[in-house]
């Protein structure tokens, strides 16, 4: 695939969320992984081909919206032991900046918000790609993950194993797979 040129991208994007995913994964009892994702979600992108550090990233996510393929989980998900979704219903993400790393790779920085705890990531993204769709849509691909402590965003609750460790990973990885359209 020919990737076009960055200034060919210059634009207003939202996210698709149809095509788009935003999930995670996370150590269960220390032995197997759970993955999941996040249902309801919109952001915008505003890109600069020109001068890709001048693109501008923002996404809000529905904390409720949060599904592991298993409703019992995904109810205590949603408490105060790990999201408390009806105190914080959602989940920001507001760049603060992007670096080229190479010919289709960027870094992404910004600020990540759970349970009103705002910490500075970054997160390495691939430009998978550009389209246009059969409606006439101006399609943009990424992908990227981030791995984050969830401690680090006060939810702290986990289960002792009897033969050691714990229940719940500390570390969750986020992934990111994008499909946003050009606005206008």
């Amino acid at each position: 695939m020919t990737m076009p040129a960055l200034t060919d991208l210059t634009g207003t994007y939202a996210l698709d969320p149809a095509h788009t995913r935003i999930g995670f994964v996370a150590r269960h009892a220390m032995i197997t992984k759970v993955r999941g994702s996040f249902g309801e979600f919109d952001g915008t992108l505003q890109l600069d081909g020109a001068d890709p550090s001048r693109s501008r990233v923002a996404v809000t996510i529905k904390t409720e919206s949060i599904d592991t393929g298993n409703e019992q989980r995904d109810v205590h998900l949603r408490t105060n032991d790990f999201l408390d979704a009806p105190a914080y219903p959602r989940i920001t993400f507001t760049s603060t900046g992007v670096e080229q790393l190479d010919d289709s790779r960027f870094r992404l920085s910004g600020d990540l918000t759970i349970k009103d705890t705002s910490k500075p990531i970054s997160i390495d993204f691939e430009f998978t790609g550009t389209a246009q769709d059969p409606f006439g849509n101006q399609r943009v691909g990424f992908e990227g993950e981030v791995a984050i402590s969830r401690k680090e965003y006060g939810m702290t609750w986990n289960a002792a194993l009897e033969g050691g460790g714990v229940l719940v990973g500390d570390r969750v990885v986020l992934e990111f797979d994008v499909s946003a359209i050009k606005q206008g």
